[in-house]
């Protein structure tokens, strides 16, 4: 998929400096809790699966609250490091059958595709969800450099040369969008940044519905 293989490369050379510094970052992130307690409710007796799991620290949370958590990254050095069952791979064409799951999240990472590949991945989350099933994905809005719509490109991250596009998604067109795949939109959490967290942009959550 167009820049699949940049956005691999990059997150394979920094997986391990990820995972030491973002591996706990839950445990400062109290809305994100309560979002990820409230999903896990809703998704219970299921499985679940992170998709852009990355260490796999969500999933670990989940697993904790009860669900039974697996996860998928396009990064197989993510993966490596995760502590729950992974498996590297595409979200535009993910390796589980139909109707399978009874709850899917991914938190910040459909902003590394365009608007045809997160529509490519919505159709999939449709796809992999039962009726009745939830999923909940997160995403930047806007930041003071770049406002809604717009592009972010990092060259250099912690001394390894990346090349990474962060996308600030318009929550209306990604409600859209999510719609066009067959997933109703029945919640929204928009929030600022928790200072001297995380990047400083305004954020969205969206918790989905598959009919």
């Amino acid at each position: 998929m167009g820049d699949g293989a940049s956005t691999r490369r990059s997150y394979d050379l920094v997986a391990d400096r990820y995972t030491s510094e973002l591996r706990d970052e839950l445990r400062r992130k109290p809305l994100d809790r309560a979002m990820l307690d409230a999903f896990a409710e809703l998704t219970t007796g299921g499985t679940v699966l992170d998709v852009g799991c990355g260490p796999g620290h969500v999933a670990e949370y989940l697993s904790a609250r009860g669900a039974r958590a697996l996860g998928t990254d396009l990064s197989p050095a993510m993966c490596a490091n995760a502590s729950v069952p992974t498996c590297a791979s595409d979200m535009t064409a993910l390796p589980v059958r139909a109707d399978a799951l009874s709850g899917l999240v991914s938190l910040y990472a459909v902003i590394h595709l365009d608007s045809a590949q997160r529509a490519a991945a919505y159709k999939e989350f449709a796809r992999v969800l039962r009726s009745g099933g939830h999923a909940l994905i997160s995403f930047h809005i806007s930041d003071s450099d770049v406002p809604v719509g717009g592009e972010k490109r990092l060259s250099d991250w912690w001394g390894h040369d990346v090349d990474l596009t962060f996308r600030f998604l318009d929550p209306v067109e990604e409600s859209r969008m999510l719609a066009e795949a067959g997933l109703e939109v029945i919640a929204r959490l928009d929030r600022g940044p928790h200072p001297g967290i995380e990047h400083p942009s305004q954020r969205c959550s969206l918790l989905v519905l598959r009919p």
